[in-house]
């Protein structure tokens, strides 16, 4: 609740529990057990920033903040509390909020897109779960395509830039590095694994500009931005993708803005631990970096989750405002994390931290927050306040209705296929091919040409031996009748058998001798 130009989280006892606009941007923590309320703490907490004039960002995991487009009061249960908790006098009304409806799959709300250059290789490599050689190789490959202006747009994009240069490896070992066959196919399963579960409908564009998110309405209220995450938390590694590219996208789109009254933007990550979970080094250093320096971009980032000790130590040492709910203990481990989460906060004297702890009903809290100098807060023993909204899931109807009624509907609706590097790579391809079937047609061509004039040069050759074989037939029978004719002439003159048998072998001599004069032989 909006109260005196802060924020009423809650009372202790009748004294309001108030969070300080100007100390938002060092970041915070909502933990506790399952069921003990952090739901609608944060459900409260977005609603009073959204009336302070401060768009946000939240996460529905279950599918219960949409009751925000509707004003609550139906809730006898709710309605008694805020009663019984004297707010109804101080400002506590009932009213619905500007709400838009996001998924990532476009099912539930407007499709939330990004592309593969945005996201960028380290990032990428952390949600493919690379090793450290395929990270680089990934790196290699995002070089490899600004160098030759190639855009990666999508998913396809990276795949077809992972064929093209395994087909040319060697082309580009001398300039980038050796890159085994071996670990590019790994990364193109990666992708491809990837792939399937649906990260396609989160990659390509048109990409979220985060500009469009820092909207207020004329009544001077900010915009809630709500990402159904329904389905997507049941794909963790696609979770924790959105996340992180979502912190380093603000982190690289807003400008410096220093100490500001209040927030530009407040983000709320639900289910926190998946940005941690097997996150190798760089990447946790990455988040740390973001964290401690977002804040003079004027914005807060706020961790839901269970335990403190889901969030590494050097993250958590960047979360100033406290709201821990109940932490149940059963267990050795259980017992010290308990223990380290009462030592977070700082001692009210008049309790026993780490015993109230585990006392708290669901929707009270331990509450610790940065005072205007920048102090933490004695820790108090919070009753969190009603949300002024519906308190409950809304129906498919009602949140269809809401998309598309939203202004950025028509700007998000339809994705668009830019040409980018898998189409300059396909057409280079057919090229290619082209270029590669007219050379084979040009060889075949000349193949065939040289075929049938050796076809032609046998045919010319055989039926020069025809010829050559029948003149030397008739040759035969004419010097050989000739030769005859002689050789009886002689032998009639000369008389008797041995005329007879020398002019038979003068004219057989004859007509060799003729036979040889025509054809050299």
């Amino acid at each position: 609740m909006f109260f005196e130009d802060r924020i009423m989280i809650g009372k202790a006892g009748e004294t309001p529990v108030l969070l300080y606009p100007e100390m938002l941007c060092r970041h915070g923590l909502i933990t506790g057990a399952t069921g003990t309320g952090k739901t609608t703490t944060l459900k409260v907490f977005a609603e009073s920033l959204s009336d302070m004039g401060v768009p946000v960002f939240l996460a529905d995991v279950k599918g219960d903040i949409g009751g925000l487009i509707r004003p609550g009061g139906d809730s006898e249960k709710a309605h008694a509390r805020a009663e019984s908790m004297g707010v109804l006098e101080e400002g506590f009304r009932y009213h619905k909020f500007p709400v838009n409806f996001w998924d990532v799959f476009g099912k539930t709300g407007m499709p939330l897109r990004t592309t593969v250059s945005e996201l960028g290789p380290l990032l990428l490599s952390r949600v493919l779960d690379l090793t450290d050689i395929q990270s680089d190789i990934l790196t290699i490959l995002f070089k490899i395509a600004d160098d030759e202006g190639l855009l990666l747009i999508d998913l396809k994009d990276l795949k077809a830039m992972i064929q093209y240069v395994t087909e040319r490896r060697k082309e580009y070992m001398s300039v980038y590095g050796n890159m085994s066959p071996q670990s590019l196919a790994a990364v193109l399963r990666a992708v491809v694994a990837l792939e399937t579960e649906g990260a396609e409908a989160f990659i390509g564009e048109p990409a979220i500009s985060i500009r469009d998110w820092l909207t207020v309405t004329e009544e001077g209220r900010g915009v809630i931005q709500l990402l159904d995450c329904r389905e997507l938390f049941l794909k963790p590694r696609m979770y924790a993708m959105f996340l992180l590219w979502l912190m380093s996208e603000l982190y690289e789109t807003l400008p410096e803005a220093g100490d500001l009254e209040k927030p530009k933007m407040v983000f709320f990550f639900d289910e926190a631990h998946l940005l941690f979970e097997n996150a190798p080094r760089l990447l946790r250093e990455k988040i740390q970096q973001v964290v401690k320096l977002i804040r003079s971009k004027g914005v807060g980032v706020y961790f839901i989750t269970q335990s403190p000790s889901d969030l590494p130590d050097e993250v958590l040492a960047q979360l100033g405002n406290k709201i821990q709910h109940a932490l149940h203990a059963y267990t050795p481990a259980e017992q010290k994390k308990l223990r380290a989460a009462a030592m977070s906060l700082r001692t009210n004297p008049d309790f026993d931290t780490l015993t109230v702890l585990q006392e708290l009903a669901t929707g009270e809290a331990l509450v610790s927050v940065l005072d205007p100098d920048g102090v933490p807060t004695v820790v108090e023993r919070t009753k969190i306040l009603p949300p002024e909204s519906f308190m409950g899931t809304i129906s498919e109807e009602a949140r269809i209705a809401h998309i598309e009624q939203s202004l950025l509907y028509g700007k998000y609706r339809e994705s668009v296929d830019r040409d980018s590097a898998f189409e300059f790579l396909e057409r280079r391809r057919i090229e290619i091919e082209k270029e590669e079937l007219a050379a084979i047609e040009a060889e075949a061509k000349a193949a065939a040409e040289e075929a049938e004039r050796k076809a032609q040069e046998k045919q010319r050759q055989s039926a020069l031996k025809r010829a050559d074989r029948e003149a030397k037939q008739a040759a035969k029978t004419v010097t050989g009748t000739v030769g005859r004719e002689i050789g009886k002439t002689v032998g009639g003159k000369l008389g008797g058998s041995f005329g007879k048998k020398l002019g038979a072998n003068l004219g057989a001599q004859l007509g060799r001798g003729l036979i040889g004069t025509f054809f050299g032989r």
